[in-house]
C-alpha cells in the first residue's frame, strides 16, 4: 500500500473515530466501564491488580485518542485557514498580505496584532466621539 493511500485510510479512520468518541453513546460506554470497574472493586478486595486494570486501560485509550484527535484537529485548522484565505482573496478591501499568515514568525504576528488593536482603539476612540457629539446636538 502507497503512502499517499496509508494517510488517506488514516485520515478516514481518524474522522470516522472522532465522530464515534464525541459521541454521546460513546460517553456512556466510558462511564458504564468506570461503573463497572468501581463496582467489581470489592470482589477484588480493591487490589493493585484491580486498579492497575482501569489505569492501563486508560492510558492506553488516551495514548491512541491524542493521534486521533491531532489528526482531526490539524484538518479542521487547515481547512479552516483555508476557508479564510478564501474570505481574504474574494473581499477588495482586504490585505492579502493576511492569507497564510499561520505561516508568519512570532515577531510579524505581533506586529500584526499591534496593527488591529490599534484599529480596534481607533474605531472605540470614533464611536466614543460619536456619541458624545449626539449627545451634545
Amino acid at each position: 500500500m502507497s503512502a499517499r493511500r496509508r494517510y488517506i485510510e488514516f485520515r478516514r479512520f481518524s474522522h470516522a473515530t472522532s465522530i464515534a468518541v464525541g459521541s454521546s453513546a460513546a460517553f456512556a460506554c466510558a462511564l458504564a466501564t468506570v461503573a463497572i470497574w468501581g463496582i467489581v472493586g470489592p470482589l477484588f478486595h480493591y487490589s493493585d491488580t484491580w486498579q492497575l486494570t482501569i489505569n492501563t486501560g486508560t492510558t492506553i485509550v488516551t495514548f491512541l485518542m491524542v493521534f486521533v484527535i491531532q489528526n482531526t484537529q490539524n484538518r479542521d485548522a487547515q481547512a479552516m485557514q483555508l476557508k479564510l484565505d478564501e474570505l481574504i482573496r474574494a473581499v477588495e478591501q482586504a490585505r492579502n498580505e493576511l492569507v497564510d499568515l499561520e505561516d508568519l514568525s512570532d515577531e510579524d504576528l505581533h506586529r500584526l496584532q499591534l496593527q488591529f488593536e490599534g484599529l480596534r482603539k481607533a474605531a472605540e476612540d470614533a464611536r466614543i466621539t460619536r456619541e458624545t457629539a449626539g449627545v451634545a446636538n
